[in-house]
């Protein structure tokens, strides 16, 4: 796995970040929002000059770019594979704006009557992030940039599985990357959907989500080829699933119809039943009906256990990676298996009645015997996605 998020550019800063109790969202300076009516977000920090150094030599990278590319080259190290390395691959990113940032500081330029290096719009495309992946890693296998909003990561690794399955692909490098733009922080402002302070998911008083950037890989293969290479899998994809609410455009479906249909899809996938699942990353994004919508998802498809499985939202210590969500979710999902405790969400308070879920709050929670874990995703749209990873049982440590 390969992660840049908020908290730094790599795994363990990740790792020490989810587990702290405390949120890396707060003041930012990507642009000027003094006109918004929020000013917090979870912005990545500069590029440590070890990092700034792989990844010259790769031509004009957008922000969005050079975090899928950092987290695809910490992912190809982890798992023992070079540039090349022998076998289809395949490469499945989720997105929603690509190289939009510096579009926009190229038409801000022009608009002030200057003239800015057209260089700035190489990588406009949706498809750029997924497209430096595959350059980096010489893959010849297929290429696919998911663009389903929020529900992007989580279907960019249903479909590595897929392709996986099916033998289309031999391995893959799944994830998704976003960064931070006017237009996106603009418009959620606009919808009044962002919260003035850190986002609070499943709390009484949350007041909506807070936007974040960054991205997370995964390198995907089949059991039997992992271990004949020498290599520990750190976890194992069990299952995913996916739907549409087909409601509203913007709001989920108040039962929360579709992404239960998700969820029984992933358990149907991966032969499992709801009593097995063990914690849930839930979507968690802190906004009133999202909260609501989806622990009504969980309990549909859950049931009357929902309330005591524990619960926690990466969003809470991150933002929301938008495009790239599903995919960091799905990290902090494995490293939970891997620690064996579930990281908290950020924040004290009052858990909504309308949503009692067992939300770990403060600490880490200790989950020796976790075996699965759910991570769920919400989108605009309707569009839904959910994955379930297990633990690796030859886990030696």
């Amino acid at each position: 796995m390969g992660v840049v998020s908020p908290w730094g550019w790599g795994l363990s800063p990740f790792l020490a970040g989810i587990l702290s109790g405390q949120t890396a969202i707060g003041p930012f300076s990507r642009f000027d929002h003094s006109r918004q009516r929020t000013h917090v977000a979870g912005e990545v920090p500069a590029a440590p000059p070890k990092v700034r150094g792989r990844l010259k030599g790769f031509g004009r990278l957008s922000h969005a770019d050079a975090y899928a590319l950092a987290a695809a080259q910490e992912a190809l190290d982890q798992a023992g594979l070079l540039p090349g390395a022998p076998g289809v691959a395949g490469v499945y990113l989720g997105g929603s704006t690509g190289g939009l940032l510096e579009s926009e500081w190229y038409y801000e330029r022009q608009l002030k009557g200057q003239d800015p290096s057209r260089r700035l719009l190489a990588s406009q495309q949706l498809s750029a992030p997924g497209d430096a992946v595959a350059r980096y890693a010489q893959t010849r296998g297929p290429i696919e940039t998911v663009s389903s909003a929020c529900a992007s990561g989580g279907l960019a690794l249903e479909a590595a599985l897929r392709d996986l399955g099916s033998g289309e692909a031999e391995w893959a490098l799944a994830g998704g990357s976003d960064s931070l733009s006017q237009i996106t922080y603009s418009g959620f402002n606009a919808l009044r959907a962002v919260s003035e302070s850190p986002c609070r998911p499943f709390r009484q008083d949350r007041t909506g989500m807070s936007i974040g950037e960054g991205a997370a890989l995964l390198v995907l293969e089949p059991l039997e080829r992992a271990l004949s290479r020498g290599a520990e899998p750190l976890a194992e994809l069990k299952g995913a699933g996916s739907s549409c609410d087909a409601s509203h455009m913007t709001a989920p479906h108040p039962e929360g119809l579709g992404a239960a249909l998700a969820i029984e899809q992933a358990l149907k996938d991966a032969g499992l039943k709801p009593e097995d699942i063990d914690f849930v990353n839930a979507h968690g994004t802190g906004t009133p009906l999202n909260d609501v919508a989806e622990w009504a998802a969980l309990r549909r498809s859950l049931g009357e256990r929902a309330g005591r499985i524990p619960l926690t939202s990466t969003k809470g210590v991150v933002g929301h990676l938008l495009g790239s969500s599903g995919a960091i979710e799905a990290v902090a999902t494995i490293l939970c298996l891997r620690e064996r405790k579930l990281h908290p969400t950020p924040g004290a308070g009052t858990v909504d009645p309308a949503a009692p879920v067992d939300l770990v709050l403060g600490q880490p929670r200790s989950l020796p015997d976790a075996r699965f874990g759910l991570s769920t995703s919400l989108a605009f749209g309707g569009a839904n996605a959910a994955v379930i990873f297990g633990r690796w049982q030859g886990l030696t440590s």
